[in-house]
């Protein structure tokens, strides 16, 4: 069991790559939609982090059927989860998962199945968008377009979505959609159209889901049957029997494949080998502790018309009562999972042996008004005949007349082809391309063999050749080798003795920038310092004498005053050069995880604006935002990718602000953010309308410690800091371009 947790959770964290952090990946590993979803389930406690935990929900959400009314239930905390889960991590886009919530909450509740099918839709949408492939939610449509009764818009969007899904060699959705253009062909009475599309959707799954690769198969034998193949029919129920038994399959599937094995074995005939499979799925529906009763109605029915078929009307009549208790119950339809459910049909076949025809008149109507009501027009035409013929037994003509009318229009309508001889259309494709692929491979052996006779024969006259050069390439390559170690000894040692010189030069720069910003404060406050001594100095001499003038003290404690305050501040100014340069030394160290841009170019924005506002309430500089929607999140470091953000923006508001104190009265000072991408690129640009840099400025703009800004007020670290947080911390690339008295614009490229 610990063995299995193991393996299912390897295949968690291949799937999540898509949603969690990294690009999609298309390539799924083979047994990811083949994980037991019990088991599954089990092993969501066991999670030791939030983040494993939200890849086994992906998980769990994406193999979930929601067809199944329990399941569906069970669905709506692990959303809820999933979301809660999200919001603090955050690893994925959310907002697929917001609308399924959304709609599948909706169909739980009922009554309002369109506004469910809307936001079901968009979840659609947007798995597609991000490359993640959702076939059992596809899948599970087909059942609300049901309840809708709106056969044709679920023909029109699966053909849809099938377009797109091929296009795109998406090919799990591909397969959901086979699946359900399959079943509404079926329901259309379009048999060829419908096993194409099942047998499509078999070749789909076999290379990911063997459940429904084995589905499919049963499906296709089933609808031969119901077409009138028989042949075709067991052979591809007996491929689908051997898969189930080898994957020791159990559920809707063990259920459904002995429904249409007793079925068919009625249809020829042999009543004793359909009750012996109508038996086994009675069986199979008792082991089944979720869908027990739905699966124990079918088995009922399946055996009752089996043993009113050898005419057994007391033995027969019991299981059609408990079928009938269950289904009032379970208020089940004409069409579900399992199939058919022809309840209606069974009693009108028992009323009619027991003579009793106003009942079974009743029960023929009410089984055709549901497969009308459904838009089965498989079962229609079918029921139609049983009705023709019993009124035409009944002698009431004018019934038999008004039923032919409505077979005859009806089969019109239907674009079919039957018989026993026929096959569908895609089953002559198969056999076309299994013979195209044989001949392909067989001219393909033949070409290698040829080749390789050609070859022995190249290979056999350069041999002699060769092994003459051998003798002397050993020579060569010999000493050749001697060589190139000893050179590469000497460049080992060259480059010890280059990275030692580059950081005793780093070292001995960094050095001379930090004594000569930090020379300048040092030498006004011990100059401030030295002055303040010499005026308490006279202070001291005046009290002795006493004779000092009126005020004199006042004015001396005023001055001392103002060179503590410039003290102070330069104390402080050599403080942010220190903190610059250990901030300079930490450049791009911080931990990356996938950024919203955007949000992240917004809040420096708004923080510069802000400490312009701060420093001078009056200052009037308009602020532009011009971000790309849809931006892909981006892996960064945020405070280190903020910090130099800040220090551009920042610059900016200074430049504008400085050339306000001496433009032109109709200057207006603009700040413009843009971001926007450029292919496999992003972009962020930072303009203002400020004073502009002459060509000398911008080729020195980003090295440490050159700044143009007056004394006091700049460290010169700003850009230099930005400059390698965006190039050697994230391998992006950060350019200036400017016009002085015009512009100045700083171009950030980051890898998207």
């Amino acid at each position: 069991m610990y063995f299995f947790q193991i393996r299912v959770l390897l295949g968690v964290l291949l799937l999540a790559g898509g949603l969690l952090g990294s690009p999609p990946v298309r390539a799924l590993p083979r047994n990811y939609w083949n994980t037991n979803y019990d088991s599954l389930q089990r092993t969501l406690p066991q999670q030791p982090t939030d983040t494993a935990r939200l890849r086994t929900l992906v998980q769990l959400l994406d193999i979930t059927e929601l067809s199944d009314a329990q399941r569906r239930q069970q669905a709506l905390p692990l959303l809820d989860e999933l979301l809660s889960l999200n919001q603090r991590l955050p690893l994925l886009n959310a907002q697929p998962y917001r609308h399924l919530r959304t709609g599948l909450g909706l169909w739980v509740q009922g009554g309002a199945d369109a506004r469910a099918m809307t936001e079901l839709h968009r979840a659609i949408t947007l798995f597609d968008q991000a490359h993640h492939p959702v076939p059992k939610l596809l899948i599970d449509l087909a059942p609300l377009y049901n309840r809708m009764h709106q056969s044709a818009a679920r023909l029109t969007y699966f053909r849809r979505q099938l377009t797109y899904y091929r296009l795109h060699n998406y090919h799990e959705n591909a397969a959901a959609c086979y699946l359900v253009l399959g079943g509404s062909y079926r329901h259309l009475g379009d048999f060829n159209q419908a096993i194409s599309c099942f047998l499509h959707a078999a070749d789909l799954f076999r290379h990911f889901d063997r459940r429904l690769y084995a589905n499919e198969l049963m499906v296709a034998g089933s609808t031969y049957s119901e077409w009138g193949n028989h042949a075709k029919a067991i052979q591809y129920l007996q491929q689908a029997d051997q898969l189930l038994r080898h994957y020791q399959l159990r559920g809707l599937q063990e259920v459904y494949i002995l429904n249409a094995l007793s079925r068919l074995h009625r249809q020829l005939g042999q009543p004793a080998q359909a009750l012996r499979y109508a038996e086994l799925a009675l069986q199979a529906a008792l082991h089944d502790p979720t869908n027990r009763p739905t699966y124990t109605a079918y088995a009922l029915v399946l055996k009752s018309a089996v043993l009113l078929q050898q005419g057994q009307l007391a033995q027969a009549y019991p299981l059609l009562q408990r079928s009938q208790q269950l289904s009032d119950s379970l208020h089940m339809d004409i069409s579900g999972r399992p199939g058919e459910f022809m309840l209606d049909e069974a009693w009108a076949r028992y009323y009619v042996a027991r003579q009793q025809y106003a009942l079974a008149e009743t029960h023929w109507r009410i089984a055709l008004q549901k497969a009308t009501t459904s838009q089965l027009n498989m079962l229609r035409p079918k029921l139609l005949q049983e009705l023709i013929r019993f009124y035409d037994a009944r002698r009431q003509p004018k019934q038999a007349q008004q039923y032919t009318r409505i077979y005859l229009t009806l089969t019109d309508s239907l674009v079919r082809t039957q018989g026993s001889f026929y096959v569908a259309q895609y089953e002559g494709e198969r056999q076309e391309q299994a013979q195209q692929a044989q001949i392909a491979r067989l001219q393909q052996a033949r070409a290698v063999q040829e080749l390789r006779l050609y070859h022995r024969n190249l290979l056999l006259g350069m041999a002699a050749g060769a092994v003459l050069l051998l003798a002397g390439l050993g020579a060569v390559l010999y000493w050749q080798l001697r060589l190139n170690r000893r050179t590469l000894a000497q460049l080992r040692t060259t480059q010890q003795q280059l990275v030692a010189a580059e950081k005793w030069a780093f070292v001995g720069e960094v050095s001379a920038g930090i004594a000569h910003e930090l020379q300048n404060p040092l030498h006004f406050m011990k100059r401030f310092a030295d002055v303040s001594t010499t005026m308490l100095e006279q202070m001291k001499q005046q009290n002795q004498h006493s004779q000092a003038p009126a005020g004199l003290e006042h004015d001396i404690m005023a001055g001392l005053k103002q060179n503590l305050q410039e003290i102070s501040q330069h104390g402080t100014r050599a403080s942010s050069i220190i903190r610059d340069m250990l901030a300079h030394s930490r450049a791009g160290t911080g931990p990356r995880h996938p950024t919203d841009l955007n949000a992240l170019v917004a809040e420096q924005a708004q923080l510069a604006h802000q400490g312009l506002q701060a420093q001078d309430s009056a200052a009037q500089v308009s602020l532009t935002l011009d971000l790309a929607p849809e931006l892909p999140l981006l892996a960064l470091a945020p405070p280190d990718m903020g910090r130099a953000l800040l220090n551009l923006l920042t610059n900016a508001f200074y430049a504008v602000q400085q050339r306000a104190q001496t433009a032109e009265p109709d200057y207006q000072p603009q700040v413009l953010v843009r971001t926007r991408q450029l292919g496999h690129t992003v972009e962020i640009r930072v303009r203002d309308n400020g004073l502009g840099m002459s060509e000398e400025v911008q080729q020195q703009v980003f090295q440490p410690f050159f700044t143009t800004k007056p004394a006091g007020e700049g460290t010169g670290l700003g850009l230099s800091l930005s400059h390698d947080i965006i190039e050697k911390g994230h391998g992006g690339r950060l350019q200036v371009e400017s016009q002085p008295g015009e512009y100045t614009e700083f171009v950030v490229t980051l890898r998207a």
